[in-house]
């Protein structure tokens, strides 16, 4: 099971619609236009990533109590957090696709950071909504002692540290 779509605001709608479909290559596929419960109105925009059950989507919002334009979009910065802590992780299928996000995100005019972190490969930009994305490709696999571990570190009070990347580089905006 996976999830059907996450649900973000974006004081940007067209900066937004420019990056995940122009950048990020998802489609635009459906709009939902309604009154909010609490008043005013919103525009709900779903963005196909992979298939008709994989979304992400952005609310544009008009006229509704107590919002204003100083809401933070930015998912970390307003739980008062790091950027990397909360973020938006979408997978690719090969390290071919991953190699062909890298360049498509700088063509685009993003700097990139690429992170092999010894068992997935990741690419990390932001969006205009001041979020960190990432394309990642699983390039290990799970074993028994690493769900032994993981449960032991529900509990764990002085864990180990985990082995540091394999292998960190940015790559600058080509555009």
């Amino acid at each position: 099971m996976g999830y059907h779509h996450l649900a973000l605001a974006a004081k940007d709608m067209k900066a937004i619609h420019h990056f995940y479909e122009t950048v990020m290559g998802f489609t635009l596929v459906k709009v939902e236009v309604g009154p909010s419960p609490q008043g005013g109105w919103a525009k709900h925009f779903f963005y196909r990533m992979e298939d008709d059950s994989k979304f992400i989507a952005f609310w544009e919002m008009h006229d509704m109590p107590g919002v204003d334009d100083s809401f933070e979009t930015n998912l970390s910065k307003a739980a008062g957090l790091p950027d990397h802590i909360n973020h938006i992780s979408f997978d690719v299928k090969d390290a071919a696709e991953l190699e062909q996000r890298r360049a498509q995100w700088q063509a685009a005019g993003c700097d990139v950071l690429e992170v092999d972190h010894n068992w997935c490969h990741s690419i990390y930009t932001k969006d205009p909504n001041d979020n960190l994305v990432e394309f990642c490709l699983t390039t290990g696999s799970f074993t028994e002692e690493d769900r032994r571990y993981a449960l032991a570190q529900l509990t764990s009070e002085a864990p180990e540290f985990s082995k540091p990347p394999a292998f960190m580089t940015t790559h600058k905006a080509t555009a």
